[in-house]
């Protein structure tokens, strides 16, 4: 198993010279808590997530640091402050070191970038750009997906996990309707949230029909739209 197979592929992004207030609202309404921001040829330069908007003047949430805390830090922690706060695009306000992993990355090697960076998502690059992102939520439905006996995903499962994403692309209602797929010797696993039962099931129905499916188990939810939480990454 590598990260193309633990990643969700259908990444939100944004890019450094959107608004803060883009930022915001791309987040609302996607359902998310956090996305990579990539530059004009899909390289990722950075990341924002809500704790990068939680210190705003518009919000009367600017941090006040002590005087003397001030001059220890040669005034570099307030100017610093003042960006977070003030700023109006995404570049100055966003996480700019950000830890990536190749698509050919171990498990193994995630969860160590995870720990050790202390992060709850990671993006995942193909030669610098970026083609999905893995959180522990991947991480977790690809353990519920495997037994001992399970055999590592072959190179025809990666094949139909991109017929199978291509069929259900086109039934995406919402950005977040599915948000991952998994493949274990040609048994496709459905994960994600949609607002209705039907939905469910016709994404259900578009997996089963590309050739080479041998079952599909459907684990996508029902959710009202607005319990928001239940769909971030």
């Amino acid at each position: 198993m590598k990260a193309i197979d633990l990643m969700t592929p259908r990444v939100i992004t944004i890019g450094p010279d959107a608004t803060v207030a883009d930022a915001a609202r791309t987040m609302l309404e996607n359902h998310i808590s956090g996305m990579p921001v990539v530059d004009g040829s899909g390289k990722v330069v950075g990341i924002i997530s809500e704790g990068d908007l939680l210190r705003r003047v518009e919000l009367g949430t600017e941090r006040h640091r002590s005087w003397w805390l001030g001059l220890v830090s040669g005034g570099t922690l307030p100017a610093e402050d003042f960006i977070k706060s003030h700023a109006r695009k995404v570049a100055d306000v966003m996480t700019a070191h950000v830890t990536t992993v190749d698509e050919s990355a171990s498990p193994e090697e995630v969860v160590r970038v995870m720990e050790t960076r202390r992060i709850k998502r990671v993006p995942v690059v193909s030669r610098g750009a970026l083609v999905g992102i893995i959180s522990r939520a991947n991480l977790l439905r690809a353990l519920a997906s495997v037994s001992p006996e399970t055999p590592a995903p072959a190179a025809d499962d990666r094949d139909l996990k991109d017929r199978v994403s291509a069929a259900v692309k086109e039934l995406s209602w919402d950005s977040r309707s599915h948000d991952a797929i998994v493949v274990r010797n040609g048994v496709v696993q459905l994960w994600g949230f949609v607002s209705s039962g039907s939905q469910r099931d016709a994404l259900r129905v578009a997996a089963e029909g590309v050739p080479g499916v041998k079952a599909v188990e459907n684990n996508i939810q029902v959710v009202d739209p607005a319990e928001s939480g239940a769909w971030g990454l």
